[in-house]
């Protein structure tokens, strides 16, 4: 893993409390409690907020993300999400290297 790919040298993409929505459907990875392994705990375009912004091996962050309409909160990666707060509804994509796309 080279400096480009640590997200950590960077701020945070996102902010607490920002409108987020699902690039991609999220799957249990084993780390939700209570639901099977592979089941699908979000779809893309479920929208949510940004509650909290934790980290995960020293080079990522997540992104604790409450989807109301769910019911749950899950665990989501920069690349996973776009802002809908930014631009409006116009949303803010990312790529896998944390920069902004047009």
């Amino acid at each position: 893993m080279s400096g480009d790919d640590i997200e950590l040298n960077a701020p945070p993409v996102f902010d607490i409390d920002e409108k987020v929505r699902l690039k991609k459907n999220i799957k249990n990875d084993g780390t939700f409690i209570g639901r099977e392994l592979g089941e699908t705990l979000a779809r893309k375009g479920d929208v949510g907020y940004v509650i909290g912004i934790g980290t995960f091996l020293q080079a990522f962050y997540i992104y604790s993300v409450h989807f109301v309409e769910l019911g749950i909160v899950v665990g989501c990666r920069a690349r996973e999400l776009e802002s809908l707060d930014r631009h409006g509804e116009n949303p803010v994509n990312l790529d896998t290297k944390n920069s902004l796309n047009p």
